[in-house]
């Protein structure tokens, strides 16, 4: 097998790069797939270094531009701990977070005009379900019952994921501050800094 060229290894870490970022936009914007978001965002966020490295194999001068990089993210916390995470989520199957909900302020049932109509054989309605989501339970077939997901009004409260054991949750006086949404967007945007500074360094020479 012939060895991959420059470009052909750039283009492997931007396809990877943003398989982790579909995973990204689930967990951020699609309540029923947060869990397999934030799977795919863990896992393919990890494979991005990992492929960015057949650089070795056609550029020589990849150690010393990698290096500053690797220092960087030995001293990050929150990037090992999703580096961490991944090896956790294949070996146990376990994402590592718990949902979290913090009602401001709700009076029933005037406060519920806020969500909309309710869909058709809506019959609950639930705030802060395992997914962090708000919605109602609706019954699509007799004894057959899906989740329609709404947006949670911030005047009301908030609710979502947190990472159970993130850096330094102990010190933090709220959950919220592990946020799941907003550490995973610290750690895709590092990623995505990674790869622009890869493009800009090997793209223009593999272009020449």
């Amino acid at each position: 097998m012939s060895l991959r060229t420059t470009e052909q290894t750039l283009r492997l870490v931007r396809e990877t790069l943003e398989t982790a970022r579909l995973g990204f936009r689930d967990l951020k914007a699609i309540s029923a797939r947060r869990h397999s978001g934030l799977r795919n965002l863990v896992v393919f966020g990890r494979a991005v270094t990992n492929v960015l490295q057949n650089l070795r194999s056609t550029e020589s001068g990849f150690d010393a531009w990698y290096q500053p990089f690797v220092e960087e993210m030995k001293k990050d916390h929150l990037i090992k701990f999703f580096y961490d995470l991944r090896s956790r989520i294949l070996k146990q199957g376990d994402l590592g977070v718990s949902n979290y909900t913090h009602i401001k302020s709700f009076s029933f049932p005037v406060d519920m005009a806020k969500f909309g109509p309710p869909p058709p054989n809506a019959r609950n309605f639930f705030i802060g379900d395992s997914t962090g989501g708000t919605g109602w339970e609706v019954e699509v077939s007799p004894g057959e019952v899906e989740k329609y997901y709404l947006d949670l009004p911030s005047e009301i409260g908030v609710s979502g994921l947190y990472f159970r054991d993130a850096p330094g949750l102990a010190e933090k006086d709220q959950v919220s501050d592990a946020d799941a949404i907003a550490l995973s967007e610290h750690y895709i945007g590092y990623l995505e800094r990674i790869v622009a500074s890869a493009e800009a360094h090997f793209g223009a020479k593999a272009n020449v």
